[in-house]
Parts: structure tokens; C-alpha cells; sequence
């Protein structure tokens, strides 16, 4: 039972936390609605500025319902009995081993899909819809369900055989051994993710030769970065957000822009942004993300590999295991619904991160290319986008990986004097 409470504990304070973040963010966008920020008064009129508040707070009470019934889900899941239900009825039907193990973790990746389709549903066509940013059709929405289902079920179903395989036979230290497969797969999918699944759900083409290419091009050579090619993905099918990216690494490497993107910016903004995104690249950022990734991935295996042989870690959560048998999927179901619970407290500190490495990126974006256009392509994003300029500074503190609008123009303007 020690358990049970300290989950409860962490459960509840979790809860809390996100509601009294998501309620200060509400009431903090919603007292500045009717004032454009000083600095932002010639750029962004009254009607953006409102828009914006809106759209923010229409997405946090959709968050706050969301996170309601995620709570739901996962202590009907644990303390009520659902997962140890669900558990049971598949031993009677499939019996002990690793197809049933499988079984158990795939239906609750199902269920849980499912439970949110309604949410994504909500978002797509009465959110989106309602500030005029959903461009998508709903034949497109299953389609693109579907084959996310597919792809998701082709690539992980093969890697979780592995993994429970890995638990079942290769002894006290398989846990280290699935940690390797992990980070193996983990760097594969940065290869094959833009090569082979990325056009499966969107269409790639080379940026045309013309003004942009060729300033791009030199922006590069500046750079010296070498890119396996410029391209322009159709976002504009889906939303009309703007945004532009890297896919891949080493030989793979693409530099990947919405067509929205393009449309909405002159080509010197487009140059802004991507050399931002560059200044990630040569800041070595995306390194150290990973190398994080990998570091915080091998102690969470180390502790499921110690919980996974404790019986109170079953029983605390509402789960009989198999006390002379295998329990693989369900260590690995009970670590994926309650480990957020516990790590949910540590998002502040990759949220400032996350925040320094912007700054940064922004800092070589304003001495590689300009400042001005940087911070002109900013303002037409948070326009375009209808980003808050006023956001709650706790809020902003605990959960948001970009600086403030006004900090990071700020910033920007001490490169631009």
C-alpha cells in the first residue's frame, strides 16, 4: 500500500498542477485581451491581438477537459482494475507468454487511441475551424488516421516483440539491452522518418530555382552546411499554420518548408528562419537533445528493470502479476500509464532548456542573416498562427520551450541596433 499512496500523491499533485497552470494561463491572457503590448502596438492590430487570446484559451479548456479524462483513464486503468481485467481476460484467451503480453500493451494503445479520437476530432473541426485554421477534410483526417495505425503497428509491433523477447530471455540485465535497441532504432528512424514515412502523409517537392533558392543557398554556404536538398512540404492541406524544419541527419539531412511558410513570408524572413533553424544545427542543440534523450532513457530502463521484480509494484497499482511466470507487457504497461506521473514534475528544467537553446539559435540567426528580417518573420508567425503575446510568466516558466513574444523581440532588437 506504500505505493498506492505515494502514486495517489504524485497523481493528485500532477492533476492539480496542471489545472492551476492552465486556469493562471486563462485568467492572465484573458486580463491583457484588450491591450496590444507596447511593443507590439504598430505591428499586431487589437483584432489579432484578441484573436489570439482567444484561440489560447479555447485550447486550454480543451486541454483542461483532455487532462480530465486522461486522469480518468489511467486510474481506471491502475487502482480500479482495469488493466488487471483486461490482463486476465487475455491470459484466458491467449494464455502466458509474449503474444499475450503483446496483446495487452497493443489494446491498450487502442483503447487509448480511440478514447481520443473524439478530442482530435473536436480540435480539427470546431477548433481549428473556428479561428480558420483547419484546412483539412474529414475523408483526409481517417485516412491519415489509418495510416498512422499502419505505420505505427508495422515499425513498433516488431520492436516490442524484441523488447518483451529481450525481458523474457536475456536475464537480469536485459533492460540494458533493450535501452541499446532503443537508441539504435531511435537513431535509424532519424533516417528512415523523412526518407520513407514522412511522404507517406505528405507530398515533398525541390524548392524551385529563383530568388529564394539562391539566397538560401548562399545562407548555407555561409553556414557551411551541406543538406541533401531543399524542399516544400503542402502543409497547407491540413492547417494553415506556418513552419519549417529539419528532417534527418548526416547524408539525410533536409531542410523542409511549409508552403504556408513561404507564402506568408518575404524571402528574407524565410532566410531569418532558417538560419535559426541552423543556428540549432551548428549550436549543436540537436546533439544534446538526443544525447539527453538517450542518458534519461537508460535510467528510466534501469528503473523499470529494478520495479519490474518487485511485487508490490504491481500489486500498489491494481494488478495481480504472474508470480512463477512472465510479466513483461504488464511491467511495461504499469511504467508507461504511471511513470508521467513522476516525470511530469521535471518539465520546468526541459523548458528552460529548451528556452536557452532558443535564444542561442536566435543569436546566430541575427549574426549569420538579420536580425530585423528575424524578428519581422516572428511577428507575422505569432500573427499567422495567433500566438499569445501575453502569456502567464509561470505558465510560460513551467511548460513553454519558446521565450515569451516580447522577451525574444527584445532580445532580437540588441542584435538589429
Amino acid at each position: 500500500m506504500t505505493f498506492t499512496i505515494i502514486f495517489l500523491i504524485a497523481f493528485i499533485a500532477s492533476f492539480g498542477l496542471r489545472h492551476w497552470l492552465s486556469q493562471r494561463q486563462i485568467r492572465y491572457v484573458a486580463a491583457h485581451r484588450d491591450t496590444v503590448p507596447a511593443d507590439f502596438a504598430e505591428k499586431v492590430t487589437l483584432a489579432e491581438h484578441q484573436k489570439a487570446a482567444d484561440y489560447t484559451i479555447a485550447k486550454l479548456r480543451l486541454g483542461i477537459l483532455e487532462n480530465g479524462v486522461s486522469a480518468i483513464i489511467l486510474i481506471g486503468f491502475t487502482l480500479l482494475g482495469g488493466l488487471q481485467i483486461l490482463n486476465m481476460a487475455l491470459l484466458q484467451l491467449l494464455g502466458i507468454g509474449i503474444a499475450q503480453q503483446m496483446a495487452l500493451l497493443i489494446s491498450i494503445v487502442l483503447i487509448s487511441g480511440v478514447l481520443d479520437i473524439p478530442f482530435s476530432w473536436y480540435k480539427q473541426f470546431h477548433l481549428e475551424e473556428r479561428f480558420g485554421f483547419n484546412r483539412m477534410g474529414k475523408k483526409l483526417f481517417f485516412s491519415d488516421m489509418f495510416k498512422g495505425i499502419s505505420v505505427g503497428g508495422a515499425i513498433g509491433v516488431p520492436l516490442l516483440w524484441v523488447i518483451l523477447t529481450l525481458m523474457a530471455k536475456a536475464g537480469d540485465f536485459w533492460w540494458l539491452w533493450a535501452w541499446a535497441v532503443l537508441t539504435v532504432f531511435s537513431l535509424l528512424m532519424q533516417w528512415i522518418f523523412p526518407t520513407f514515412i514522412a511522404p507517406l502523409f505528405n507530398k515533398f517537392q525541390a524548392l524551385e530555382d529563383g530568388p529564394l533558392k539562391t539566397q538560401i543557398e548562399a545562407l548555407l554556404a555561409r553556414c557551411d552546411f551541406a543538406s541533401q536538398g531543399l524542399f516544400v512540404m503542402d502543409g497547407s492541406k491540413r492547417s494553415a499554420h506556418g513552419n519549417a524544419f529539419f528532417a534527418g541527419m548526416g547524408k539525410a539531412k533536409r531542410i523542409v518548408f511549409f508552403d504556408t511558410l513561404i507564402e506568408k513570408l518575404n524571402p528574407g524572413e524565410v532566410e531569418a528562419v532558417l538560419a535559426h533553424e541552423l543556428g540549432h544545427y551548428k549550436c549543436n542543440h540537436i546533439r544534446k537533445r538526443l544525447l539527453v534523450s538517450f542518458a534519461l532513457s537508460f535510467g528510466m530502463f534501469a528503473l523499470l528493470g529494478w520495479v519490474s521484480t518487485q511485487v508490490w509494484f504491481y500489486t500498489d497499482l491494481g494488478v495481480m502479476p504472474n508470480l512463477n511466470g512472465y510479466n513483461g507487457g504488464l511491467a511495461l504497461a504499469l511504467f508507461m500509464l504511471v511513470s508521467p506521473v513522476f516525470s511530469f514534475f521535471f518539465t520546468p528544467l526541459s523548458s528552460l532548456a529548451s528556452r536557452k537553446h532558443e535564444y542561442e539559435a536566435d543569436g546566430f540567426a541575427a549574426q549569420k542573416s538579420s536580425a530585423k528580417d528575424l524578428i519581422t518573420a516572428l511577428v507575422k508567425l505569432y500573427q499567422d498562427n495567433a500566438s499569445t503575446l501575453t502569456p502567464d510568466p509561470i505558465y510560460t516558466a513551467f511548460y513553454s520551450s519558446h521565450p515569451p513574444a516580447p522577451l525574444r523581440i527584445a532580445n532580437l532588437q540588441r542584435f538589429s541596433s
